[in-house]
């Protein structure tokens, strides 16, 4: 049995797969209670760069959102760094808002494309 939160995020991986005429690599996030992920993914599938909060310890007194605009600028840099700035913005089955939203803010001020 499927569930709806599968079920959303198939829906949504599809529709950038077919949309995404360019072959851009995607931003791929991921959160949980205490952490939030981004991953850098080629058309293939394969992973190209990847951080997270688990990635720095000393500031684990910050909130989700200000966690999520750490993690955003930080990706972005790695991102510039191996010469990629157009990307594909992937949430997944999340909402856009709150910590995914921060996220992609942060990476559009840092100065990646999507």
């Amino acid at each position: 049995m499927i569930t709806s939160y599968e079920r959303r995020k198939f829906r949504v991986r599809n529709a950038i797969a077919q949309n995404n005429k360019s072959s851009r690599p995607r931003i791929v996030v991921s959160r949980s209670n205490k952490n939030i992920y981004t991953q850098l993914i080629d058309v293939e599938g394969k992973v190209l760069q990847a951080y997270s909060t688990l990635n720095f310890k000393e500031n684990e007194k910050m909130n989700g959102v200000e966690k999520a605009k750490l993690v955003g600028k930080e990706f972005a840099q790695l991102c510039l760094k191996s010469g990629i700035t157009k990307v594909v913005f992937d949430k997944g089955a999340y909402a856009y808002n709150g910590r995914v939203q921060t996220i992609a803010e942060a990476c559009r001020e840092a100065g990646l494309q999507f």
